[in-house]
């Protein structure tokens, strides 16, 4: 309507004037309602046209559009397995802060895990204790082995030494027989004692110790596993939808416990704007907005994202073929707005409903040495009709209550 009045006023208007002043016919008489449309045809059809082309530029390089949301950010609070509710710390709409415990689950299994994986290490350093008593016993073999040695040496070398003063006094199968016995007792002393100490030394520091760590990592693991049935808040924020109770079923693959608000939840608003404007819409564009959460009011925005992808052709592998008429409903350019001063979105809820303006900027181009005179004078229409856009969202922000509250009957 806006525009149509603007048009009329460089068309209609002006055939007017010259059918009355210079023609001489007047409203009632030679211009009645039956002959409008041949006293003012000419007038009529420019403005259809003008507004029509007025109503393409303003849209096409000034977008608007009503699918706009003040989206913020969630977290769903799930646990990192199933499990049945044995304890519930706080309740719904309840502000938590990070870490704050939430809910723990039955931890009956985890805790028997937990206290085998203690006894087995308490099994390791018992079984340490008993390797240390029998390397004691292994030294005292090994004293025992080399007096039995150091015996038969001895009477060996008292055969040799008798044998080589008298050849007849000993004989020389006895001297053989006694040698025989030495090697059996250097033999034992080297198998049966040296060789049982080295491998209690290995054991006490080689085998127990990697087995103690092996049982230590599997105590963690098994507290790492208790620790995880109590559920905390990764961040700090506000409970949702938060009924769980003890007794309850928790699924992470299919029932999760609430929904937790963060503090820091705010990202901005996220607008859907026409296809045919992919080309038009650039990050850093300024734009503007009018939530319904706060009306009467005119945010301004800047552009700072544009998703290069649309929605709605999006396809994954499935058990089913893909039919394009299930995607013929045409996609929206998702585009993300922030505010450009900071504190403009205090008052206005999140999830808020608005409509926005994104407006074409040519200033850089139009200041360049190398434009022509129709570019010029172009851009500069380009420019200039952005404010009509500004003004019929005014428009629509000083209607969005009575259209609100009275037109949609709520």
């Amino acid at each position: 309507m806006l525009e149509f009045m603007i048009c009329s006023m460089l068309t209609i208007f002006p055939d007017f004037l010259f059918r009355r002043y210079v023609q001489g016919k007047r409203i009632g008489r030679e211009i009645n309602l039956y002959s409008m449309w041949f006293e003012l045809r000419w007038g009529i059809t420019a403005c259809v046209i003008l507004t029509l082309s007025l109503i393409t530029l303003i849209f096409y390089f000034h977008p608007s559009t009503k699918n706009v949301t003040a989206v913020f950010r969630t977290v769903t609070i799930l646990p990192e397995s199933t499990g049945r509710v044995a304890e519930v710390f706080v309740g719904t709409n309840e502000k938590v802060a990070a870490g704050a415990p939430l809910f723990r689950l039955d931890n009956t299994e985890q805790q028997a895990a937990l206290e085998t994986a203690r006894r087995r290490v308490a099994e390791i350093d018992a079984e340490t204790a008993v390797a240390q008593t029998e390397l004691s016993a292994a030294d005292g073999m090994i004293a025992q082995a080399q007096g039995a040695y150091q015996q038969a040496l001895d009477e060996l070398n008292t055969q040799v030494e008798l044998n080589r003063r008298n050849p007849d006094v000993v004989a020389k199968r006895e001297i053989e027989r006694r040698q025989v016995a030495v090697d059996g007792r250097k033999g034992a002393l080297a198998a049966a004692a040296v060789s049982n100490k080295q491998t209690l030394e290995t054991k006490i520091s080689s085998l127990l110790p990697a087995q103690r760590a092996s049982a230590e990592a599997a105590l963690a693991q098994a507290q790492v596993e208790l620790d995880k049935t109590i559920v905390h808040a990764g961040t700090g924020g506000m409970l949702q939808q938060f009924a769980l109770r003890p007794g309850d079923i928790v699924n992470p693959m299919i029932r999760s416990a609430g929904i937790l608000v963060p503090d820091d939840r705010r990202i901005g608003l996220i607008a859907g704007f026409d296809q045919i404007e992919a080309q038009v819409m650039k990050p850093g564009m300024i734009a503007e907005a009018t939530c319904v959460g706060k009306p009467f009011t005119i945010i301004p925005m800047v552009v700072t994202e544009i998703q290069d992808v649309i929605a709605t052709g999006q396809i994954r592998p499935n058990d089913q073929l893909a039919d394009v008429q299930q995607m013929s409903r045409p996609g929206t350019l998702t585009t993300f707005l922030k505010p450009l001063f900071d504190g403009q979105f205090a008052g206005i809820p999140p999830g808020s409903s608005c409509i926005a303006n994104a407006y074409t900027s040519n200033h850089e181009e139009l200041h360049s040495p190398d434009i022509s005179t129709t570019r010029w004078l172009f851009l500069h229409m380009v420019d200039a009709v952005g404010l009509v856009h500004a003004m019929i969202l005014r428009l629509q922000a000083l209607l969005l209550p009575v259209q609100t509250l009275v037109l949609t009957g709520h």
